[in-house]
Order: C-alpha cells, then structure tokens, then sequence
C-alpha cells in the first residue's frame, strides 16, 4: 500500500508501509537552481542534476502546465525533454536538456510559465539483511520553467517596479502591468500602530491578485519581497 503527502519546497513523497526502522530521509538529486529561464532565442536550455547519494538513482523527468496532479502521459507542452527516464550514479551527474518545439506556439508578447518535475527513485540495497523493513521513499521536485520570449520590453529584474497596488482597509490588491510574471514571496503593512502579513503569489503579466492585509490606506507602509531569477528575495517599497 501507498500513500502521497505534500511536503514543503515542492517535494512530495511515496512511502511503502510496513516495518520502519529509524534512517534519515532526504532527496538524492540536487538541481543547480530553484527555477529555470528559457530565453526565447536559445535553441535549448539545460539543467544539471548531481546524485548525492552513495547508490544508483533513477530519475523521470517531464514538464507540466500547472497542475502537479496530471500524469506525464496525460500532458502536453510545447517542450521537449531529453532524456526523460535516466539512471544516475553515486556522485554522478546528469543533464537535462529543454528544447521548445513551438507547437503550440507561446506568446510572443509575454512570459509564460510551466513547471519542470524530476521524480527519484532510489535504488535498495538488496545485501542489507533489514532491507525489506526499510522507508523505500520516492522524491519528487517541481521548479518554475518560465520561456521569455525574444525582444521583451524591460527586464525581468525591472518589473517588480511595475506591480500598482491599491490599499482598502482589510484588503491589497496588486496588478501586474509588466510583461513578466512576478513571483511574490510575502506582502507586509507596518504603518502607525498597524501591522499585517500575507503569503505571497506569482502574477501573471497583466494579471492581478488580491491579498487579505489589514492597512491603514497609507501606500508607505507597504512592502513586499520577490524572488529573482537566482532564487534570491528581493525588498521592495510599494507603490500605487
């Protein structure tokens, strides 16, 4: 019997139940980035994976739109992933190399964003007399793959400055007016006495979202931090 459970910083897991004895469980793979950028005018991008684990991995990898319940086969992007199945050794590593087909074709006018998935299984070792009452726990990472295309107006490091946001007692809203998608990581209001926290979201280029936070009207209490292409959080003031 089998089970998924969600875990923090996209890692899900499957553990086959029976008896357990007490090991560290932790993911063998390490990616070299938190998020992937496509540049419209590159014939691919590629993603390095190193095993850390001192036995074999195998790794499937695929590309969704969003929704992180759709199987691999059920899928379909305007992306190809090579290799999608791939056996990686103790302290080895592996490349993953994107290719955007353009069928269907993406928005030439604005970022768009889908989501890189890298499952791992382990391999058990069959020489261990506890073998069988061991965790044989499978992990699964998802990161953001956002294709940019060529000739966008601004930068992706400019355009949170290009969020607008709108401040009315118990609520904050925010529009993106920007050609990029914006990954807010938080939103805090801090001004005479009133104090107010709200996790963040990613907005679409020209979309909008609206944060419950409460305020007293006063854009200069307003701040917010983002995530950049490296991963990093970035402070900001916001503004109408």
């Amino acid at each position: 019997m089998s089970f998924f459970s969600k875990k923090s910083g996209g890692i899900f897991l499957v553990l086959s139940i029976g008896m357990v004895t007490s090991q560290s469980i932790y993911a063998s793979i390490v990616m070299d980035g938190t998020r992937v950028i496509y540049q419209g005018d590159k014939k691919e991008v590629t993603i390095s994976l190193t095993n850390k684990n001192q036995r074999p991995v195998l790794i499937q990898s695929w590309i969704d739109t969003g929704n992180e319940n759709t199987t691999p086969e059920k899928i379909s992007v305007p992306f190809v992933l090579t290799p999608p199945i791939n056996r990686v050794d103790p302290n080895q590593g592996q490349t993953i190399r994107i290719s955007y087909t353009g069928t269907p074709a993406l928005p030439a006018d604005k970022e768009s964003v889908y989501w890189l998935n890298v499952l791992e299984v382990p391999a058990k070792d069959k020489s261990s007399a506890d073998a069988q009452q061991k965790l044989n726990v499978v992990f699964r990472t998802r990161i953001k793959l956002f294709y940019r295309p060529e000739g966008l107006p601004g930068n992706s490091n400019d355009a949170p400055d290009e969020l607008h946001w709108r401040l009315n007692g118990q609520n904050v809203s925010v529009q993106n007016s920007s050609k990029y998608n914006v990954t807010i990581f938080d939103v805090k209001y801090k001004f005479n006495g009133v104090s107010s926290e709200s996790k963040g979201s990613m907005i679409a280029p020209g979309g909008s979202k609206q944060f419950t936070l409460k305020n007293s009207g006063n854009i200069d209490g307003l701040s917010f931090n983002t995530i950049n292409d490296y991963g990093a959080l970035i402070s900001h003031k916001a503004k109408n």
